[in-house]
């Protein structure tokens, strides 16, 4: 059987579809326990021969949708995360990623980029050094206060998903815990509620341009919400501290995606250019 032709990419390999399975498994995982899955799963579909950006892009979050889904459900039923907060952040950052992917029509990403590395080795260094931050929740804010800084956060981050997009979930859950005051498994159970928000959001955005391959982001759709389940029960079985721990292992990966992309899209033409 011809699997390039069955799924509409008359180049796509057997080899290559088996690839950016594993990868959407890999980055469920990730994602249900801290977020980040993004770095694993959006380049492995960029390398789908004949696959536009845009189509990668919208199949990516078509799989994505279902897996933060999935790890949404895993940690309400365990952890109970306070939907009060969890849900009006979600639209807010629904909202946010609407305004984002507006944005993102008419300013280059590559301009944003070098901000938001800087952030993450602050957040990398912040969390590597404070062994205490995220082990128990101490609310920061009470009463509406709480949830106008909840709210403000959700359209900020939102607002960047829908613009950027790569560590999104990485954000949610240091804001959450940082900002909030939360400890990290309650934290990543409200990330995954907010997560899937702005998933949806931007795949609502992409549907009417036609630019979903349905088939393909079904299978791997089944992947990441397979990845997303294990992830999900074993942050819950293994608590605060195996979270943090893969926490910086996924900040420490993102910043290293994204520097090498600072590098190559402002730092070596600028040389060249001299």
């Amino acid at each position: 059987m011809d699997i390039g032709e069955l799924l509409g990419l008359e180049q796509l390999t057997w080899g290559t579809l088996i690839l950016v399975i594993v990868a959407a498994f890999a980055a469920g995982w990730i994602d249900a326990v801290v977020g980040g899955g993004g770095l694993l799963q959006l380049p492995a579909l960029l390398l789908v021969p004949g696959m536009s950006p845009l189509q990668a892009l919208a199949t990516n979050k078509l799989a994505s949708v279902f897996g933060t889904a999935t790890s949404s459900v895993t940690y309400y039923r365990r952890a109970k995360p306070d939907i009060r907060t969890a849900l009006p952040m979600a639209a807010i950052a629904l909202a946010g990623s609407f305004g984002g992917a507006a944005v993102a029509t008419v300013l280059p990403s590559a301009a944003f980029k070098p901000i938001i590395v800087i952030a993450l080795l602050a957040v990398a260094l912040f969390t590597a050094f404070k062994p205490q931050l995220g082990a128990a929740t101490q609310l920061r804010f009470h009463g509406h206060k709480h949830h106008i800084m909840a709210g403000a956060a959700g359209l900020g981050i939102g607002f960047y998903d829908g613009m950027i997009g790569p560590g999104t979930g990485t954000f949610l859950v240091i804001t959450l815990v940082g900002l909030l005051g939360y400890d990290f498994l309650q934290a990543s159970a409200k990330a995954k509620i907010v997560n899937f928000a702005t998933n949806a959001g931007a795949l609502i955005l992409f549907i009417p341009h036609g630019a979903v391959l349905w088939l393909l982001g079904g299978i791997l759709a089944v992947a990441n919400v397979a990845g997303s389940y294990l992830g999900s029960r074993m942050a819950l079985s293994r608590g605060t501290a195996f979270i943090r721990v893969v926490f910086l292992v996924v900040v420490v990966a993102l910043i290293g995606k994204l520097g090498v992309d600072v590098w190559n899209e402002n730092i070596a033409p600028a040389l060249a250019a001299v």
